[in-house]
């Protein structure tokens, strides 16, 4: 395993050094279509790696992981690797991941070790894994220097409290949540149902407490008045119910966690719907 590198000029030299493929003297072609940011606690990581296996080829792009380690001794220590794809006619692509450590003060200031690193002229994603932590140093400064954040508001243990939090943010930095992308099958299929739907008084919810309250939020905020949730705990959305009434199961299958990251890394616009939802959500 090559030594951890411990300096932002030291990743830099890496990234350049492993993009010439061996054989050659000239690097490898960087078609980077963003900057992707991760905020991984250790806690998050093999989840994460999990996620970035499936997102290289799709996503072509310069990808950060940060992994806080505040009780460590202060500094970073730093890995890179780059993988080299084919791209016809003995061309080859590469996509760069530089995972860091960040021990000690180095895991409050995270912007000042990642924004020396940011492709220039490309977009800039910071995907937070678990709650994110609203309004300390690392969450504040890293919104401030992202163009979009993305969560996955499933991975929170205390809905629909956090939401309000979330709402906070939503005139700072574009937000996606995962959560919501897994709903929208049943949002289609539900619309699909109007106007039978338009005197809705309950919903009942057999899935994660993001997606129930996410639907219920999404039902009231477009119908503009009250809708009673019921929740019934489930590791994925399995049924709704209105009104006592089942709504027919939405066509096709739920795609897997790689496929909805990569789904949101192509979204640059802010959904309005989405920030409703959550408002009512957290209402």
């Amino acid at each position: 395993m090559a030594a951890a590198l411990a300096s932002i000029r030291d990743i830099e030299r890496e990234v350049a050094a492993l993009r010439i493929a061996p054989g050659s003297d000239v690097p490898s072609q960087r078609t980077s279509v963003m900057t992707h940011t991760a905020w991984v606690p250790p806690e998050w990581v093999e989840a994460a790696e999990d996620v970035l296996t499936g997102l290289a080829e799709r996503h072509p792009s310069r990808t950060i992981v940060l992994v806080p380690e505040p009780e460590r001794e202060d500094g970073l220590e730093a890995q890179v690797d780059v993988e080299l794809f084919p791209s016809g006619e003995g061309r080859q692509i590469c996509a760069e991941t530089i995972r860091i450590r960040l021990g000690g003060r180095r895991a409050s200031a995270p912007a000042s070790v990642v924004q020396p690193l940011f492709l220039p002229d490309l977009p800039v994603f910071l995907r937070w894994r678990g709650v994110p932590s609203f309004a300390s140093d690392p969450f504040e400064t890293l919104v401030d220097v992202v163009d979009r954040l993305i969560v996955d508001s499933t991975e929170w243990p205390e809905l629909p409290g956090s939401y309000a939090k979330l709402a906070g943010v939503f005139d700072r930095v574009v937000v996606s949540d995962i959560a919501w992308a897994r709903t929208s099958r049943w949002r289609r299929q539900l619309a699909s149902l109007w106007p039978g739907i338009a005197n809705v008084e309950r919903i009942r919810v057999t899935g994660t407490a993001a997606q129930a309250a996410l639907l219920a939020g999404w039902l009231r905020s477009r119908l503009a008045r009250p809708v009673q949730l019921e929740h019934e705990s489930a590791d994925h959305l399995s049924a709704v119910e209105i009104d006592g009434k089942p709504t027919p199961f939405p066509p096709g299958d739920p795609p897997p966690p790689s496929d909805l990251l990569s789904e949101e890394l192509d979204r640059f616009e802010r959904d309005r719907i989405y920030e409703e939802a959550v408002r009512s959500a957290a209402a």
